[in-house]
């Protein structure tokens, strides 16, 4: 992949972060490989859906012979493929059997639909796209099919559960055919396998464009930020980590996460939905140590816990993050759930930051966490990219060993998002106290944060534009006290159109493949938009009106 597609970090800083012992040279395939020959009677992954209990020596042989079989249908290192599963074991098999080729997995979300996913295969050039046949209700073949029929590039659709329909078991790929390879090495014959310094997979950023971002990350750079997550977390070879939230999330993924997880040696229990009803009961049957949430479901797992009838004690840790998570909550998740709140502030792109386990508990209910790694570089600024007076309001840059330095093929994003000396500009607003904690005010970017999912208010705003009756629109966020942030729509309609009610919009949005999440839960229909001294759109009036809960001027 060349440094133009994905950017990469300059010499000197590679040669820092290897001298430090960030960077130790392993792949993702190696990684496995290695726990499996350590443990490979120990239980790695457990679908309690599907009734599998995975040991590390079955996963490592299943990611060996799915690898053998898509390097039997072409594909091959570089190659990206779309990886749209829910929580179910077949996801690890997935990914770590293209780790082992050096095909690069694209991570989607199990809410995604057609619009998200025929972006993420024409913009990366998808050769092949992984999906269940149906989850939740939703039927992933049909999807499949129309993005196969309008992606010419797409060769394969797999199916990893349920009935194929017309396209490809994952099975039947895992039956590799004659003369093919039982195993496939870390460093396959010819010295053309994955390197640590290579990309391992792509991640979609939350970003505040109507355009998706990619996430290039490396294998040397997020394995360094799963060994920093176990150590600040406890993580470690007697671990049970639940994973509650989508797999292919990074909080997830590698906050401690799943990765992160199975890099200790110890153990991930997949829940189908992260609910208490479905949560607890693994909680108890399985002795879970740690699981990670975002606000809302923290909320609803405090009510809940002391009503219930199973054994909670066995968890020790529940991380709190991908949203900013109340003092007045925080404060609530020791005597409901009996465990230790980490807070958990991060990027998808890289910087990630913890609460101590051993801090005060003022600081852990007061603050989101200071950085991994000392050589994690935080600058706070004014408007003019002056640094403030320390405990000031600014906004954050940062780079260092895992945050990268680039998006993948985005020149102009990446001209905008980065500094001429590589720092990222994370569009939030922060402050830092005296022990080098951070606390996140809020956000610089046009952004909505809807529980955790990170919502582009752009995106939203192209999809009700195409509306016939729509002559403008413009996306706020509105303050939600359980979701943190809803989506509020004002739409000005054309001169002499139908008139239209929130219902239809939404249907409308809908229609058009939108993520369920990013469907506005307030659609106001107005005369005109409050401007600037310029003739601006004013977006903070916007969002002062949304806060307020009363439309602007009369609907049409």
């Amino acid at each position: 992949m060349s440094t133009d597609a994905a950017p990469t970090w300059p010499a000197e800083f590679a040669d820092r972060y290897r001298a430090a012992g960030h960077w130790r040279g392993e792949t993702f395939g190696g990684m496995l490989r290695r726990r499996a020959e350590a443990h490979p009677d120990r239980i790695a992954v457990v679908d309690p859906v599907a009734g599998h209990r995975w040991s590390y020596a079955e996963l490592d042989r299943r990611a060996d012979r799915l690898a053998a079989g898509f390097l039997a249908r072409d594909i091959a290192k570089g190659d990206r493929v779309v990886v749209h599963l829910p929580n179910v074991a077949e996801f690890f098999e997935v990914i770590f059997a293209l780790f082992r080729i050096g095909a690069l997995p694209v991570f989607a979300l199990p809410a995604h639909r057609e619009t998200e996913i025929r972006y993420f295969c024409e913009f990366t050039g998808a050769v092949a796209y992984v999906i269940s046949a149906e989850h939740a209700g939703y039927d992933y073949r049909e999807l499949a099919a129309r993005t196969r029929a309008e992606v010419p590039a797409l060769r394969h659709v797999f199916v990893a559960t349920g009935d194929p329909g017309g396209f490809e078991s994952l099975a039947d790929v895992a039956e590799a055919p004659a003369g093919a390879p039982a195993d496939v090495a870390e460093e396959p014959a010819g010295g053309d396998g994955p390197r640590p310094h290579e990309l391992a997979f792509l991640q979609l950023s939350g970003g505040s464009t109507g355009v998706p971002k990619l996430i290039p990350r490396t294998h040397d750079d997020y394995i360094y930020s799963l060994r920093g997550s176990n150590e600040i977390c406890g993580v470690d070879e007697n671990s049970v980590y639940l994973c509650a939230l989508p797999a292919a999330h990074n909080f997830p993924l590698s906050s401690p996460g799943s990765l992160g997880t199975l890099y200790a040696g110890g153990r991930v229990v997949l829940c189908p939905r992260p609910s208490p009803d479905a949560a607890f009961p693994l909680i108890e049957r399985e002795r879970v140590t740690v699981t990670g949430l975002v606000p809302p479901l923290a909320l609803l797992w405090i009510a809940a816990a002391p009503g219930t009838a199973h054994d909670l004690s066995s968890l020790d840790v529940l991380l709190v993050g991908g949203a900013k998570f109340s003092e007045e909550a925080a404060r609530r998740v020791g005597p409901a759930l009996g465990c230790t709140l980490q807070q958990v502030f991060g990027m998808a792109e890289g910087l990630v930051n913890y609460t101590r386990l051993d801090d005060p508990v003022e600081t852990i209910v007061t603050t989101q966490g200071r950085p991994i790694s000392p050589d994690d570089e935080i600058l706070v600024v004014d408007d003019e990219d002056h640094e403030v007076v320390p405990g000031m309001t600014g906004h954050l840059l940062t780079r260092g060993p895992y945050t990268i330095r680039g998006y993948w093929n985005a020149p102009e994003h990446n001209a905008r998002s980065f500094t001429d000396d590589g720092f990222y500009r994370t569009g939030d607003i922060v402050r830092v106290t005296t022990t080098g904690h951070l606390v996140v005010e809020g956000r610089a970017k046009d952004q909505i944060n809807r529980g955790g999912e990170k919502i582009a208010a752009e995106e939203v705003e192209n999809h009700i534009l195409a509306h016939p009756s729509v002559h403008d629109a413009n996306v706020v966020a509105e303050p939600d006290p359980y979701l943190g942030e809803r989506v509020c729509a004002y739409v000005i309609l054309r001169p002499g159109a139908d008139p239209l009610k929130a219902l239809a919009v939404k249907r409308f949005v809908r229609e058009r493949g939108l993520a369920a999440y990013k469907i506005p839960d307030r659609v106001e229909f107005v005369d005109a938009f409050p401007q600037t001294g310029v003739g601006k759109v004013s977006k903070k009036d916007l969002r002062a009106a949304a806060a307020g809960g009363t439309p602007l001027s009369p609907g049409t």
